[in-house]
């Protein structure tokens, strides 16, 4: 194959989420029965799987009912595929570049894609996480799935991983230029406590030698050498479910400390790239009543970074390193 012919298959690859209602709870189940979100032994796991999603499924369905019905996360996704794509074929001209979207838990599927991209006919892949920060619960349950279904379909090609980015410049500099128009507002009210909330985890899959929680700090400190000095920044963690003990503080003990002391907050979804549920829903509705319910003087939400041309520069970088990096070493 010569090198003008050379066809770069980039997937990103993201969670995903329920299209219609009906979704949600075979959504739920698809989540829970993964061995990287449930650690119960087979025939446990799927038992386990079906008693929760059938549990959580009627709240669950009002959250995307509130979100006209499904999830939005696929739509911003497509619009991030969409534009990187266009900047990584200007970039990389003598290559045929597609993108694809490769979704955890409902569609397109892992396997969906791999045979999209099967009948692309890459001469290489690249994976391209769309979670900025390291998890197995998610990176890595991403990639393991894609091994996976590649295997089984039988798609044998040099295939590459951008496994996180948490302090990139780009990646950075995308949240900066969102946050510090929010800082002014804020400032109004008294000096402002930015809330960089992250997903959750169990606090044992950190015990374990996960490395989430190091880079989410790492992404907060490179955030906040970016913005003015003034700041107070704090590490927080949402979407806490179950009885084990997880990730602290939570945001809303954070949301609750501000409303004791009358602190203006701003909130940056630091570990999401798109918005869903845990934007739209917790940080939109359920936290800004709370800290309005408990007197905090300003809520501000700084919108996620999805097409942010800061952060797609950020993508189209990792990708072409990544690339670059393997003809280094041969």
């Amino acid at each position: 194959m010569t090198h003008s012919q050379d066809r770069l298959a980039v997937v990103l690859m993201n969670l995903g989420g329920p299209d219609t209602l009906d979704a949600v709870r075979p959504y739920l189940k698809n989540l829970f029965s993964d061995p990287a979100i449930i650690s119960l032994p087979w025939p446990l796991r799927p038992l386990v799987a079906e008693v929760i999603s059938r549990t959580r499924t009627p709240s669950a369905r009002q959250i995307y009912e509130q979100m006209g019905g499904r999830s939005p996360l696929l739509e911003n996704t497509k619009a991030q595929s969409l534009v990187l794509k266009h900047v990584l074929q200007e970039q990389l001209a003598d290559h045929i570049v597609e993108t694809f979207i490769a979704m955890r838990y409902w569609h397109p599927l892992t396997i969906e894609t791999v045979d999209q991209v099967k009948a692309f006919q890459p001469s290489e892949i690249i994976l391209l996480t769309l979670y900025p920060q390291f998890s197995k619960t998610t990176t890595g349950s991403s990639f393991t799935e894609w091994y996976k279904q590649a295997k089984n379909r039988g798609l044998s090609v040099p295939t590459r991983e951008v496994r996180s980015y948490p302090y990139d410049p780009s990646f950075i500099e995308a949240h900066a230029q969102l946050l510090t128009p929010w800082i002014k507002k804020a400032s109004i009210y008294g000096k402002p406590r930015i809330l960089f909330s992250a997903h959750g985890l169990p606090q044992k899959v950190i015990d374990a030698g996960d490395p989430y929680e190091k880079q989410v700090h790492q992404t907060v400190e490179a955030i906040l050498k970016k913005i003015p000095s003034e700041v107070e920044g704090v590490v927080c963690y949402q979407s806490k479910v179950g009885p084990l003990k997880w990730l602290e503080p939570s945001t809303e003990y954070e949301i609750r400390r501000a409303g004791k002391e009358k602190t203006p907050v701003i909130i940056v979804p630091v570990a999401f790239v798109s918005e869903h549920g845990e934007t739209l829903i917790e940080l939109d509705r359920d936290y800004q009543r709370l800290a309005l319910d408990l007197g905090v003087p300003f809520y501000g939400r700084v919108p996620s970074l999805g097409v942010h041309p800061a952060y797609i520069n950020a993508l189209v970088g990792l990708v072409i390193n990544t690339k670059n990096k393997d003809k280094k070493n041969g």
